[in-house]
C-alpha cells in the first residue's frame, strides 16, 4: 500500500511532459561544439596540476600486465573520518569492502594506485575559497558538524577528505596514462552532495566533480560523462556543472528523498542545457527502471555526447535492503550497470573509466555489491 501511494505521489509531482523536455535538451547538448568549461569554484584562473598507506588487496600477481589490470584506491586514513562517532557512514564500510576485495576471485587482481592528497588549490577547481577554509578550520577545530549544512565531521575528516579528492584525481592520472585499464576508488567521505560552497549529506568535497575538472585541466580531455546510480540524487555534482556544457551528468535516484533535487525537468541551463539527465523513480524501483534508464536513455545520450572520460558515482545504497533507500537493485544489476558504463567508455573514451564510492550502508550488501562491480571491471 505504501509503495502504491509513493508511486502515485511521484507521478503527480513529476508529470509526463518532463521527459519530452529533457529529450529536447539532450539534442541541444549533443549538437553544440563543447569545450572544457570554467571551474565552478574559485579557480577561475586555473589551478595547479595535480597520505596514507594503501589498503588490501596487494599488487596484481606476477606476469600480470599492469595496463590490463584495474586500479584500486583504498587507505586506512579514510577511517579517521568520523572515527569513534556513531554514524551510518561508518569506517566499517571500508573494512567490509577491503574484506570483499581480499578474497578469491578478486584477491591479487587489482593494482594499488599510489596515494596523494589534493592540494587546497586543486579543491578550488570546484569549490569556493571561503568554503575550503571553513571546512578545514571547523574540522581541525574538532567541531562535530560543518556550519555550512548537515555534514558531520571529526578531527580526522580534513586529511581523509583531502586524500579522497586527491586520490581519485590520481586514479584519473593512472587511467589516462594507461598504467591501469580502469579504477575503483574506495574512498570516504563520499562526495556527490557537496556543492561548490557547502558540504551536504555525508560529503565534504565533491570527489567525482574534482576528478572531472582535473581530467580537463591536467590532461586536456574536453568532455567528461558522470553517471550516478546512488539512491540519492547527486545534487552537488549537478550544481557544479549545471551551466557548464563540457560535463554530462546522469542520475538515477529515489524521489522524493533527500536532498529533494533531481526532477526530470532539471536538464541544465545556458551552455549546459540538455547536459543534465535526471531519472527519478519512486520507492520500490529496481532493475527494470534503473538499468532500463541506463540502457535506453544514457546510452543514446552518451553516443551523441561522445565523452573522452567516463566517471561513475558508485553508490550502493540503491541495492535492496539498504537502510537509507528503498530501491531493489541486486548484485547482478550492478554488474550489468557496470557493463553499460564500460561499453560507453570503450566506444568513446578509449576504455577510460574511474568509479568512486558514494553511498551504501548495509555492510554485507555493500561488500557484495562492490565485489560484483569490481569483478565486472576486472573482466573489461
Amino acid at each position: 500500500m505504501r509503495d502504491r501511494l509513493e508511486r502515485r505521489e511521484f507521478l503527480r509531482i513529476t508529470g509526463g511532459a518532463t521527459l519530452a523536455a529533457a529529450a529536447t535538451g539532450l539534442v541541444a547538448c549533443a549538437s553544440r561544439g563543447l569545450v572544457a568549461g570554467a571551474p565552478t569554484g574559485d579557480a577561475a584562473r586555473g589551478g595547479p596540476p595535480g597520505s596514507g598507506g594503501g589498503g588490501p588487496p596487494g599488487p596484481a600477481g606476477r606476469g600480470a600486465d599492469p595496463a590490463g589490470t584495474p586500479g584500486l584506491v583504498s587507505s586506512p586514513v579514510y577511517k579517521r573520518h568520523l572515527e569513534g562517532v556513531p554514524h551510518v557512514e561508518t569506517p566499517a564500510r571500508l573494512d567490509a569492502i577491503d574484506a570483499a576485495l581480499s578474497v578469491a576471485p578478486l584477491a591479487g587482481r587489482l593494482l594499488p594506485i599510489p596515494p596523494r592528497p589534493a592540494t587546497e588549490e586543486e579543491l578550488l577547481l570546484c569549490h569556493t575559497r571561503a568554503y575550503v577554509a571553513t571546512a578545514r578550520a571547523e574540522s581541525e577545530a574538532g567541531r562535530t558538524a560543518l556550519s555550512t549544512g548537515d555534514t558531520e565531521v571529526s578531527r580526522g575528516s580534513w586529511p581523509a577528505a583531502l586524500l579522497a579528492a586527491g586520490w581519485v584525481m590520481a586514479a584519473v592520472d593512472a587511467v589516462v596514462a594507461g598504467t591501469v585499464k580502469n579504477a575503483f576508488c574506495a574512498v570516504r567521505p563520499p562526495g556527490h552532495h557537496a556543492t561548490p560552497d557547502r558540504g551536504m549529506g555525508f560529503c565534504i568535497f565533491n570527489n567525482v566533480a574534482l576528478a572531472a575538472r582535473h581530467a580537463q585541466r591536467r590532461h586536456g580531455l574536453g568532455k567528461v560523462l558522470i553517471a550516478d546510480w546512488d539512491v540519492h540524487h547527486g545534487n552537488g555534482t549537478q550544481d557544479t556543472f549545471y551551466r557548464d556544457g563540457s560535463v554530462f551528468f546522469m542520475s538515477t535516484h529515489q524521489w522524493p528523498l533527500y536532498p529533494g533535487t533531481g526532477r526530470a525537468d532539471e536538464t541544465g541551463a545556458g551552455r549546459g542545457r540538455g547536459c543534465i539527465l535526471n531519472c527519478p523513480f519512486p520507492a520500490g524501483a529496481g532493475r527494470a527502471e534503473i538499468l532500463g534508464a541506463f540502457q535506453e536513455r544514457l546510452v543514446p545520450a552518451a553516443d551523441a555526447f561522445k565523452p573522452d572520460l567516463v566517471l561513475v558515482s558508485a553508490g550502493f545504497d540503491s541495492r535492496r535492503d539498504d537502510p537509507l533507500g528503498r530501491f531493489r537493485l541486486t548484485d547482478q544489476d550492478f554488474i550489468d550497470l557496470t557493463d553499460v558504463m564500460l561499453g560507453i567508455a570503450r566506444r568513446h573514451a578509449g576504455g577510460r573509466l574511474v568509479a568512486t564510492l558514494e553511498g551504501g550502508y548495509n555492510l554485507k550488501g555493500l561488500a557484495a555489491a562492490v565485489a560484483a562491480h569490481v569483478g565486472a571491471l576486472t573482466r573489461a
